[in-house]
């Protein structure tokens, strides 16, 4: 669909709208919230818990009978001011909103939900085709007994995994390197710990996150694949809180202190245990990621020993309020793994030891200001700067080499937000950013004397604006945008239109359109297999216009879900299309290994969810993704199509929960269709020290399959306190799923690699909050 088609038709749905809005703009009487409340508990069979003087004297509009749940509880918060909290589908609690009305700018409202409890507890579905995740309310999911925010996410029916990583979510069909990563509203670089098994961000101390794989707001930029914007606390409540916890991998520590009327500071720390004590879950999570790495390899006459390796991180947020209408908010983030190990050889009759190393950090700092000018405009600037450094240092003790490795990215940002709502049915949001992106690439060899280091910079402007509209009914939402991206560096100018429509009709049914054009300059790339010891082998670049150009996409997907008596029956189909890769960042473990080309892929698809909630104590659901995604290298393969590394045709997700007074129980499993490789020709003659191989992935792994399971039980401590405990079992048949598979020439012998996937992987966890 050619640019001029999709603005036409973003343009056509917008004034189509505009009559349907304003015909149903029809203003009601006020009357008594408690009569209001009567009526809403007799509709929707609810219970309403509140103090007396929190009601007094208030009055509203009641709610259209056809509204669900969630969209009347929406309007009644916006007309009396009170905060109306959904604490399961029986009980309501309605408080005093210590949440400023200009919070409606920053968090996902109420208004907009299709499904509380997606799921589980703690995830929502928004009309706007997003997906919000609140930790603080977060259920329970098979093998999983914290809220990893990147794990969650791979619940969802798109997302996916290839290799069981954190570090290589695939959301339809595209690299990690496609996903942007915001941590209070600053961009990451580094998504995980343990090299890539577990997430890097404290689900503790983050109030929610929100997931957008199209239809994205016009003020996000890169991110061609999806968005994860990753949203602390913002508000001060005059009250601590904290917390302390442990499982076989970590301990953290969080807490939430008030230090006056005005001033908030939120901080946590999280750090391994794996270098104090040895652990089945370190054991499993040790032979699954370095494996195949120069640490595990014995593929010289060398012996690697004293291994030690620990993670950990630090985030704190200062918040102030210098006036009731100004605000300012300090942040402050560092993540750190780091791997140390000696190699010992005996050459030439004597001992040899050196040690080698890998780092990555990503720290990143910022600062945030708030100015609400009247009840429907407040205005957010920001300034940070995010900076990932992965350092190695590699010996080969028998050849005398040192090899010393280094990928640095400085990131540094402007952005001013302007957010105007004169009403709950119209919001305007636009603004600008700037952005420096410096990319520094470092390899120095000592034999032979080698040393090369490349630095790349770029700046880039962006503005953009975006309308919302909401019928009075909450029955039609329409949000269309545009952002207008320029760089300098190529005097490069292009517009990205956006565009998320949702219909409700008959009831019970919503149509869902969404589309986008993004683009992105930084991407990842891998040069050798064994780069960075082979355990972070993808380096950070810049676009330069010529072999590295930047990336472009095409997405637009139309969406029907059915939601009555908690049964939810959703349908999505989609098309994306992708330009400007590289076979570099593909990593490719065949004939194109080692060949620079640029070129594109194109995935169609769709994603079926039935979600089924009985009662509040069972919940259960299944998934299905089928999808075909398909490579186009103009110079490879004569042109012609072939699979995409991470053409997964066959995605199914089964699972349910159990949930009884303070008990979470949740079983589930996963099977996909088998990952494309390349396999050697069988009539190949290894005499020319190459490998000759078959069509560019012809061929397919054996199918995926993995059980899961996890349980959680909650009890009161002391009065103001409580614990939890938990136990999950990944994997829990130990089934030997093959991840990925390529061939190297051992002494003139085609020599099979195969990655294996995680095996049986017990946790227990003990929290207890204050």
């Amino acid at each position: 669909m050619s640019r001029k088609g999709c603005l036409s038709i973003f343009y056509l749905l917008f004034f189509l709208n505009i009559a349907n809005l304003h015909a149903q703009t029809v203003q009601k009487e006020k009357q008594s919230l408690i009569s209001i409340l009567k009526i809403l508990e007799a509709r929707y069979n609810i219970s309403f818990s509140y103090v007396d003087n929190a009601i007094k004297d208030k009055e509203g509009t009641l709610p259209d009978s056809d509204l669900m749940l969630e969209e009347a509880l929406e309007l009644l918060k916006i007309g009396t001011q009170l905060d109306f909290e959904l604490l399961d589908q029986r009980f309501v609690a309605i408080k005093k909103n210590v949440e400023r009305k200009t919070d409606s700018f920053i968090t996902q409202r109420l208004e907009e939900v299709i499904l509380s409890n997606y799921l589980t507890t703690g995830i929502t579905k928004l009309n706007d085709g997003s997906i919000t995740i609140k930790p603080e309310t977060f259920g329970i999911l098979p093998g999983l007994i914290e809220p990893d925010v990147l794990q969650t996410i791979q619940a969802l029916p798109g997302i996916l995994s290839t290799d069981e990583t954190v570090s290589n979510i695939n959301v339809r069909g595209g690299t990690h390197d496609q996903n942007l990563l915001l941590w209070d509203g600053i961009k990451m670089y580094q998504s995980g710990h343990f090299f890539g098994l577990i997430s890097a961000f404290n689900p503790y101390t983050t109030k929610r996150i929100h997931v957008y794989k199209n239809g994205t707001s016009a003020k996000y930029g890169d991110g061609i694949s999806s968005v994860i914007d990753m949203q602390l606390p913002d508000e001060i409540d005059n009250e601590f809180k904290a917390g302390l916890g442990f499982n076989l991998i970590n301990a953290d520590g969080f807490a939430k202190i008030p230090l006056s009327n005005k001033t908030e500071l939120q901080l946590s720390s999280r750090r391994s245990v794996t270098d104090l004590i040895l652990t089945p879950t370190y054991n499993q999570y040790f032979k699954r990621i370095f494996q195949d790495s120069d640490l595990t390899n014995e593929n010289r006459n060398s012996i690697s020993q004293n291994e030690r390796f620990y993670f950990y991180d630090v985030n704190v947020k200062l918040l102030y309020d210098i006036t009731k209408k100004d605000r300012i908010r300090i942040h402050f983030l560092n993540v750190n793994n780091q791997l140390n190990y000696d190699e010992q050889s005996t050459v030439n009759d004597r001992n040899e030891a050196f040690n080698s190393k890998l780092s990555q950090q990503n720290l990143a700092t910022g600062i945030t200001y708030t100015r609400d000018w009247s009840e429907s405009l407040s205005t957010t600037s920001q300034m940070y700067v995010s900076n990932y450094d992965l350092d190695a240092t590699n010996y080969d003790i028998t050849n005398n080499q040192r090899l010393i490795q280094e990928n640095e990215v400085y990131d540094g940002a402007a952005k001013l937000d302007v957010n105007y709502a004169p009403n709950h049915q119209l919001k305007i949001n636009g603004g600008y950013q700037f952005t420096e992106v410096g990319i520094s690439n470092l390899e120095d060899i000592n034999n032979p004397a080698f040393r090369s280091y490349i630095k790349e910079v770029i700046r880039s402007h962006a503005v953009y604006a975006k309308t919302g509209l909401l019928s009075s009914n909450a029955k039609t939402n329409l949000k269309l945008g545009a952002r207008l991206n320029y760089i300098q560096k190529f005097d490069m100018l292009f517009a990205e239109p956006r565009l998320s429509f949702s219909q409700r009709f008959l009831n019970d049914f919503r149509m869902e359109i969404l589309g986008e054009f993004k683009s992105q300059t930084t991407t990842q790339i891998i040069d050798l297999q064994n780069d960075f010891l082979g355990i972070e082998k993808r380096r950070w670049i810049l676009s330069n216009n010529k072999d590295i150009p930047v990336l472009k996409s095409k997405q637009a997907s139309v969406g029907v879900h059915y939601n009555k008596n908690k049964l939810l029956i959703s349908a999505e189909t989609y098309i994306k299309k992708v330009n400007g890769i590289t076979t570099r960042s593909q990593g490719f473990q065949n004939q194109y290994q080692f060949v620079n080309s640029m070129g594109s892929y194109e995935i169609k698809g769709i994603d079926f969810l039935l979600n089924k909630q009985f009662s509040d104590i069972v919940s259960a659901w299944v998934s299905y993704a089928y999808s075909i995604n398909n490579y186009t290298f103009d110079a490879l393969n004569n042109g012609e199509t072939f699979p995409n590394n991470a053409d997964i045709k066959h995605v199914v997700d089964f699972a349910g929960t159990f949930t009884h007074n303070h008990f979470k129980f949740a079983m589930g499993l996963n099977w996909h269709s088998g990952k494309p490789t390349t396999l050697p020709n069988p009539n190949d003659d290894t005499d020319n020290n190459e490998i000759t191989y078959s069509k560019p992935n012809s061929s397919n792994l054996k199918d995926y399959l993995r059980a899961d399971c996890s349980a959680t039980y909650r009890f009161n401590v002391s009065e103001g306190s409580h614990a939890t405990i938990g136990a999950s079992v990944w994997n829990i048949f130990n089934k030997k799923n093959i991840l990925n598979t390529y061939y190297s020439l051992v002494d003139e012998k085609i020599t099979k690699i195969e990655n294996q996937s995680l095996g049986i992987t017990p946790n227990v966890s003990l929290r207890v909050h204050f």
